[in-house]
C-alpha cells in the first residue's frame, strides 16, 4: 500500500469516528512473574494459634487494556504439591488425602469472571477458585501498585475450606473453616 493511500486509510478512519473517539487499544495478555509473586493463607488451628502456609504460583496472566492498571481477566495455576507450613509433618499432613490430596489434585486454579473497579487503583474480582477438584465463585479484594508498565497487585480472601469438601477429617474439629488467603502479584 503506497503511503498516500494509507493517509487517506487513517483519515477516513479518524473522520468515521464519533467525536472526541479514538481507535480502541488492544487489550494486552502479560504473564504473573512467579519468582516476584506468593499466595499465602493463615487458618486457625486448636482456636489459639494462627498457622500461616504459602502455596507457590506456577504460573498465570492478566489481561490489561492501555493506559489501565486495573485488568479485564486475570488467570492462575498454583502448586498444591508445594505447600508449606514450616512443619514438614503438617506439609505432609496438608498434602495428604485428609486435606488437600495434592497427588490427586496438584494444581489449583482460579480464573476470574467478572472484575469491578473501585476507583483508578482498586478492584474487585469474583472468580471460579478450583481446590480439591471442586470450583467454588470467590470474591477478592484487590489494590493495584506501581504503574501500567509494572502493576503490582496485593489481593485478599476469606475463603471457606468447608466448601471444598475437606470436612471428614479427624482433625476437623481443631482446624477453623476459614482460611485468609492474601496475594502478591507481579507481572513481567
Amino acid at each position: 500500500m503506497s503511503k498516500v493511500m494509507a493517509r487517506l486509510t487513517l483519515g477516513a478512519l479518524f473522520f468515521a469516528l464519533p467525536s472526541g473517539t479514538a481507535p480502541a487499544e488492544p487489550a494486552a495478555q502479560r504473564s504473573i512473574d512467579a519468582a516476584k509473586s506468593r499466595a499465602r493463607f493463615s487458618v486457625s488451628h486448636l482456636w489459639v494459634e494462627r498457622v500461616i502456609g504459602t502455596v507457590p504460583i506456577l504460573s498465570g496472566s492478566v489481561t490489561l487494556v492501555a493506559d489501565s492498571i486495573i485488568p479485564t481477566s486475570v488467570a492462575a495455576l498454583l502448586d498444591a504439591t508445594r505447600i508449606e507450613t514450616d512443619e514438614p509433618d503438617r506439609d505432609k499432613s496438608l498434602r495428604s488425602p485428609d486435606f488437600f490430596d495434592a497427588q490427586k489434585f496438584p494444581t489449583w486454579a482460579f480464573v476470574s469472571t467478572k472484575i469491578t473497579p473501585n476507583g483508578s487503583n482498586a478492584f474487585e474480582m469474583d472468580g471460579n477458585l478450583t481446590i480439591h477438584g471442586v470450583a467454588q465463585l470467590e470474591r477478592l479484594q484487590v489494590s493495584a501498585l506501581g504503574d501500567v508498565a509494572h502493576p503490582v497487585y496485593d489481593a485478599s480472601a476469606e475463603v471457606n475450606r468447608h466448601a471444598f469438601g475437606m470436612t471428614v477429617t479427624r482433625l476437623d474439629s481443631t482446624i477453623g473453616a476459614t482460611a485468609h488467603v492474601a496475594l502478591e502479584i507481579a507481572l513481567k
